[in-house]
């Protein structure tokens, strides 16, 4: 009786060892492309800037999807994801807001002028509360296919629709937004919301009937419309869209819940 030994190759052993280490990879693509973000809106330089979220955002979706797929998902890569949404999605956007707030006083003779960067300092609220929201989802277990509280990601699309709708002056809406009366009051909303309990559906859908996904299919169909009529200025209100809708779901649940106890 002959016994027959089967060895994986050398290259099929390295590969297998490796794959581990691809989503983590993805990961650091995504800080990588915050970084360079920051740079790139830092120099004024805000088309470049927001290709580079845009590069970022989809790290941040296929890093997690890879980790499922390969099966070596890990505590490290959790972590990490929030360190690197830190910045692509915590840091970034406060910066696009604080440079927001500057324009505002782009009449003076120093836009850089020491009061003027004293005045949008609050745009940093921004960092802090995404800090704060990435430090509960890694903690909190409900997070499973909703969110409880305005995710990180889709927060950062709505500070960068409003910087498209500036630098493009979308319909004129340049100076209603280049306004501390508008920009301050956005900065509290949303950072009251990344630490709310607002309950609001993910994106997962449950299959591609419409029972159980009637929100989603009702968010996707306005998204839609709305970057056809709005183009850029539609990542702003994609996002307010959304919220809405979670608050109108989440009312509905409640009387539901209610009716049936």
């Amino acid at each position: 009786m002959t016994i027959r030994c089967t060895t994986l190759s050398r290259p099929t052993m390295i590969i297998i060892r490796m794959k581990k280490y691809i989503p983590n990879s993805i990961t650091l693509v995504n800080l990588f492309c915050g970084c360079c973000a920051i740079v790139f809106i830092f120099l004024d330089y805000f088309l470049v800037g927001c290709l580079f979220i845009l590069i970022g955002a989809i790290a941040d979706f296929m890093d997690g999807m890879v980790a499922r797929l390969l099966k070596v998902s890990s505590p490290l890569g959790k972590e990490l994801d929030s360190l690197a949404d830190m910045v692509s999605f915590g840091v970034v956007p406060g910066l696009i807001l604080f440079k927001l707030l500057l324009l505002t006083n782009q009449q003076t003779v120093e836009i850089y002028a020491i009061n003027n960067i004293i005045w949008a300092l609050p745009a940093f609220l921004i960092p802090i509360f995404s800090g704060l929201r990435l430090a509960k989802f890694n903690l909190d277990e409900r997070q499973t296919e909703d969110f409880i509280g305005l995710n990180t990601p889709a927060n950062t699309i709505f500070i960068v629709g409003l910087l498209l709708t500036v630098h493009l002056n979308s319909f004129g809406w340049r100076e209603y937004i280049l306004n501390p009366y508008f920009l301050y009051p956005v900065i509290v909303i949303l950072s009251y919301l990344l630490i709310s309990e607002l309950r609001i559906f993910g994106f997962k859908f449950k299959g591609l009937q419409w029972k159980g996904n009637e929100i989603r299919f009702i968010f996707l169909g306005i998204a839609i419309l709305q970057l056809f009529l709005l183009k850029e200025s539609a990542l702003s209100t994609v996002i307010i869209t959304y919220i809405v809708l979670a608050i109108i779901h989440n009312q509905m649940f409640t009387s539901r819940f209610k009716k049936n106890t």
